[in-house]
């Protein structure tokens, strides 16, 4: 029951995302569609097998990497090295949705194939600002929600003690029990303050894995559909750097949510493989796949544009504005001037790499 509360929503997203681009594969061609003439596909299948074990063990790498923090003390959350690699993250989650994921949004959702008057309207910026306020509710009212249930359950302990210390003994021994009850009260603030955050914090993780699942289904696919060699090749290296950098920001977000293992377990494997699958469904339906057709580009569109809303919320408001706000990094210059620099190179770096992908 454990796995299927914590797995529940990745699977729904994964599996709706396959279901809808696998439904285009045998649309017919529009007018739009163009054949490579370089293309060919024994070439490019040697990129894309090689492809899937080597942007795996990327994935794995990158986000298993925070949460080596439980073995060295270096690499745990609070520390300068942790807010420093969270910034170099939050900067390659914020230029992939900014770089990566949102053109390819507009350049589905503004195609010449898809005709009609009704999309002149920009959808791509609508349905990106929809995920990004939907992204917002999410994580305001599960805030909200694990804020009134720790209220009531701190009010119950609170009535039962009163009750428990009404029942005589003397002045003496109320007054011992009502100032019990003010240091209870206090202590219990703290605790219960840190135990909606790090629910919270959980919440921001499996947020941030649907935004990044719904990105890798759709470049996955490309990548395993693609029929030109220079096209794979140009995928291949850019998609080990991008899975790496992306579970750098994942996996630190996990190791501050403080999962049990088997959450861990799940969430992990999950992002490795959501990628190397999605080039294998590529391969496989290469054949009749025509990424030029209105359901495809559609879906595609959609699904990137919303993938961008949420990358760009969740790096911009849950991780750079909550650690450059952080105490510890107000009250320390160097560590500013450094999370500054970090984020600027995550950032550029993810930005190159959107030549190729």
């Amino acid at each position: 029951m454990r796995i299927t509360q914590n797995g529940k929503l990745f699977l729904f997203f994964f599996f709706i995302s396959f279901l809808f681009i696998a439904v285009s594969a045998g649309e017919s061609k529009c007018e739009c569609s163009h054949e490579d003439d370089e293309a060919n596909k024994a070439g490019a299948n040697k990129y894309k097998i090689a492809a899937i074990p080597s942007v795996l063990t990327a994935g794995v790498i990158g986000v298993l990497f925070p949460l080596l923090g439980k073995f060295f003390p270096s690499l745990k959350p609070e520390t300068t090295f942790f807010f420093v690699t969270k910034a170099f993250a939050a900067g390659v989650i914020l230029a992939t949705g900014f770089m990566h994921v949102l053109p390819e949004g507009y350049e589905k959702l503004t195609s010449p194939c898809l005709k009609g008057e009704a999309w002149e309207f920009p959808f791509t910026g609508f349905v990106a600002m929809v995920a990004a306020i939907l992204t917002l509710s999410v994580d305001s009212f599960a805030t909200s929600y694990f804020h009134r249930l720790h209220f009531k359950t701190s009010k119950r302990i609170g009535d039962g003690e009163e009750q428990g210390g009404g029942g005589g003994g003397g002045d003496e021994l109320g007054l011992h029990v009502h100032a019990h009850g003010h240091t209870h009260g206090i202590v219990g603030v703290e605790s219960g303050e840190s135990e909606v955050q790090l629910h919270r914090t959980r919440v921001v993780a499996q947020v941030l894995e649907v935004g990044i699942i719904v990105h890798s289904v759709v470049i996955g696919i490309s990548l395993g559909a693609s029929q030109s060699p220079d096209t794979a090749k140009a995928l291949f290296a850019a998609l080990m750097f991008h899975q790496c950098f992306e579970g750098l920001g994942l996996g630190g977000c996990i190791a501050q949510g403080n999962f049990n293992f088997m959450s861990i377990t799940i969430m992990s494997i999950f992002f490795s493989v959501t990628t190397p699958v999605g080039i294998a469904v590529g391969m496989a339906i290469s054949s009749s796949y025509n990424e030029s057709s209105p359901t495809a580009l559609i879906v595609q569109g959609v699904l990137n544009a919303a993938s961008a809303g949420i990358l760009i919320y969740m790096s911009l408001v849950d991780f750079l504005a909550a650690d450059f706000m952080h105490p510890k990094m107000q009250k320390n210059t160097r560590l500013q001037i450094m999370a500054h620099i970090s984020l600027l190179v995550g950032a550029g770096i993810m930005s190159l790499l959107a030549k190729w992908a």
